[in-house]
């Protein structure tokens, strides 16, 4: 598994989601899955893993990587909460609700 500086993108971690998405979009497959490995293994945030798998399907769908060197790219100087990423800030896996109607819902995980 890649370091936070080993990764394609510098200051990964700390991107917020708009700059995020923005970033990607020069990447080719191989560093999307990396990143998208990393972000499963550290921070496991939706959102973000819903921005890579998105990208990951147009390059499938014959999308080309924009042109862009990342090592030119502003750096992030602080997160908006100041705080890293990291399994404690990890979003818990739950059941969506079905309709919108709790009642209609399995356990989602309770007894």
């Amino acid at each position: 598994m890649a370091q936070s500086d080993e990764l394609p993108i510098p200051d990964y971690d700390q991107l917020s989601l708009p700059d995020l998405r923005h970033r990607v979009r020069s990447l080719e497959e191989p560093a999307l899955r990396l990143l998208f490995d990393h972000e499963t293994e550290h921070g496991n945030r939706i959102p973000v893993l819903e921005v890579l798998h998105a990208r990951l399907k147009e390059l499938h769908d014959g999308a080309e990587p924009s042109g862009g060197d990342q090592s030119n790219a502003p750096g992030v100087s602080h997160t908006p909460a100041g705080s890293p990423v990291g399994e404690a800030t990890a979003a818990e896996p739950s059941t969506p609700l079905r309709h919108g109607v709790a009642g209609q819902t399995p356990a989602r995980g309770k007894p």
